[in-house]
């Protein structure tokens, strides 16, 4: 899904926001502003147990261009010209296809209710929905399926000029061996190859 707007929270306390990419996936949640928030997540003091009781959870804003009396327009206007179908055939052109089941499902609005049969109330409530869809974070994926790490050692030990260690003459570092990682967006692979260079030379 492209141009959907996230929110990480922890404790119902909002650590994290982003706006981008991200898809659902056969494990869960996945793509670019997902795996920057991976990042966010894997910090937070206490994470088994509160991963454990769903203490941890995004909120996914599926139209974040839209605020919600623009967005019940638009809805107005979908039905309106599917005005005799069933709610479950109204929605194709406002979400990806494999998602509608789901929306419908978690909007209680049954799938073969008329849409001239929606009530304001129901619309409501699937406009809450779309703009801010709950999905709970129980783990992140384990380290072989990494695309970045973080930790290693740290860079207070290193002579940022040289990546020379500062406690072990001749011992230089690059890259992910170090405590030193960033967001998506092709940052870490800047630091690999910077790293790397400067180390080698």
């Amino acid at each position: 899904m492209k141009n959907v707007e996230i929110k990480v929270f922890d404790e119902n306390k909002c650590i994290y926001t982003d706006f981008g990419e991200m898809l659902f996936s056969h494990f869960g949640v996945t793509g670019p502003i997902i795996l920057s928030a991976s990042s966010k997540i894997n910090r937070l003091d206490n994470l088994e147990t509160k991963l454990k009781n769903n203490k941890v959870y995004i909120t996914i804003d599926l139209k974040p261009a839209l605020t919600e009396d623009v967005l019940d327009k638009r809805l107005c206007r979908d039905f309106e010209k599917n005005i005799n179908r069933e709610f479950k055939n109204s929605l194709s052109e406002l979400l990806p296809q494999k998602l509608i089941p789901i929306i419908i499902e978690l909007s209680n609005i049954p799938v073969d209710k008329k849409v001239n049969q929606i009530t304001k109330m129901e619309r409501e409530t699937l406009i809450k929905l779309l703009k801010n869809f709950k999905v709970n974070i129980n783990a992140l994926m384990p380290i072989e399926t990494a695309i970045i790490t973080c930790g290693g050692v740290d860079v207070k030990e290193i002579n940022p000029k040289t990546l020379e260690s500062k406690l072990v003459k001749g011992l230089f570092f690059a890259g992910e061996v170090m405590d030193l990682d960033a967001l998506t967006g092709g940052f870490n692979l800047q630091i690999a190859f910077s790293t790397g260079y400067t180390a080698g030379k």
